[in-house]
């Protein structure tokens, strides 16, 4: 296995069945990591958006201290919300550990092409996704 970065046609990326052996095959193999690349950074960001959405619905009055221990089972609708927030924010989390593994791993074939992939298509999903943060 090649252990320094080579421009090359063919590559075999996360699976077997990922073998690329031509100039076509590489140039979409590229846009699919750059895709990837670009989903990550979505997600990264969609996940600090309903973290401020889950900030703000907490009453400005809540303690820290009543949000980590409950009272006795008595659950009020603003932690049934927080909690729906944490449970998205959790999924977010898992979709952002995937993702960011198969790019990496994208990334580890050594193949120069599909690094540069993947840092365009970073540097393209920040440049894209960024603004909509003060949207959210």
């Amino acid at each position: 296995m090649q252990m320094t970065f080579y421009f090359s046609d063919t590559v075999v990326l996360l699976f077997d069945f990922w073998s690329v052996h031509s100039p076509t095959g590489m140039a979409l193999s590229v846009v699919v990591v750059l895709l990837l690349s670009m989903l990550y950074e979505a997600v990264k960001m969609g996940k600090a958006v309903l973290l401020r959405r889950a900030l703000l619905a907490l009453p400005h009055s809540l303690s820290r201290e009543e949000l980590v221990e409950p009272d006795d089972g008595d659950t009020s609708p603003t932690e049934g919300r927080w909690f729906r927030y944490h449970v998205g924010q959790t999924l977010f989390h898992v979709v952002q550990v995937v993702l960011g593994y198969m790019v990496m791993l994208a990334v580890m074939s050594y193949n120069a092409w599909i690094f540069l992939g993947a840092i365009a298509g970073s540097t393209l999903g920040y440049f894209v996704v960024y603004p909509l943060l003060g949207r959210g």
